[in-house]
């Protein structure tokens, strides 16, 4: 079988397909066909040496495909029948080993391109607003890269239930994408726009009336971290989700006290979704989401395996919008 293989942590020119012997499934494992494999930050960080895998290594934790064969314990899943997943090391290669509680069985209805394309960030929007900060109608939510991957389905979601949403996007173009996810007011900060944030928290309390807003659910870390704490009411909550500018830097906790005694939380999909019970009702909800037209499918681009790294060169570049997704051939 291919796969992509990164032979030593660098930036995108690391990745190279290559040959590699088809797996077998070991005890509660699926070897699966690949259909489709998400591309997110998290396969960035693998990339870069971020990650706890040592180099070299195959990229990329997400996709849906068929199963192909099934280990010793294996007994709810069988081979034909269709999964999706969000934990799998290796998965962007023709055939990836999946721990079978790790797998989602799809309905009918569900596309494995569909799935691949929402799972990974449906699962995230889900449990952070209903389990990290569950923002209510009438509330004001501040959602940094609003029309990445995470960003828009935050937005549909969020929007869905009456949330007020702001979203800073880095062009004109996103601004459009942004608008469409649900965001009512949209602000395009170009890219190290940023600066020490002030202009935009000043903004964005013009948007609220001075309050600020409830939560924060930030995916960008360093350049947007302290733009979202001087954005935030007396009281609100930050989120942070994820780091596609970089780790936060050092900071003193009496910050959060000045700022007016906020909350500050770094969760992860991993304590939300790792029980096989938990995934699945998650799940359920994510896929009736996407059913209902409060999440959308729709890749922002479709790359063959061999071009992993110029979808890894795109994504670090904000040259798209939406999930980026890998397939066998295109």
């Amino acid at each position: 079988m291919r796969a992509v293989i990164a032979e030593r942590f660098g930036g995108p020119e690391v990745l190279a397909l290559a040959e590699r012997a088809d797996p077998r499934p070991g005890p509660g494992e699926l070897v699966v066909r690949l259909a489709a494999a998400g591309v997110n930050y998290k396969d960035v960080y693998e990339r870069e040496g971020r990650g706890p895998l040592p180099a070299p290594l195959v990229v990329g934790c997400e996709g849906a495909g068929t199963v192909l064969a099934t280990g010793p314990g294996v007994s709810a899943i069988a081979p034909g029948d269709r999964v999706a997943w969000w934990a799998a090391p290796g998965s962007y290669a023709e055939q990836v080993v999946v721990p079978a509680r790790a797998a989602v069985p799809l309905p009918a209805d569900i596309t494995e391109e569909a799935a691949a394309a929402v799972l990974l960030q449906g699962l995230t929007a889900h449990y952070l607003t209903t389990s990290t900060y569950r923002a209510a109608a009438g509330e004001c939510a501040l959602v940094p890269a609003a029309a990445g991957g995470l960003g828009q389905q935050l937005a549909r979601v969020l929007a869905r239930r009456g949330v007020h949403v702001i979203g800073t996007v880095s062009t004109e173009a996103k601004a459009a994408v942004a608008t469409a996810a649900g965001v009512r007011d949209v602000l395009v900060v170009p890219p190290g726009g940023f600066g020490d944030g002030e202009q935009v928290a000043a903004r964005v309390r013009e948007l609220t009336g001075g309050r600020g807003v409830d939560v924060v659910y930030d995916g960008v870390g360093r350049d947007t971290f302290r733009t979202g704490l001087a954005a935030l009411r007396r009281r609100g909550t930050f989120v942070l989700v994820g780091a596609a500018s970089g780790p936060v830097p050092p900071f003193d906790p009496q910050l959060l006290a000045a700022a007016g005694s906020l909350f500050l939380t770094r969760p992860t999909l991993v304590d939300h979704a790792t029980e096989p019970a938990e995934l699945a009702e998650r799940a359920g909800e994510v896929f009736a989401w996407l059913r209902d037209g409060t999440l959308s499918a729709e890749p922002g681009g479709r790359y063959p395996l061999a071009r992993a790294a110029a979808a890894h060169a795109d994504l670090e570049g904000r040259r798209t919008t939406g999930k980026l997704l890998l397939v066998p051939s295109a």
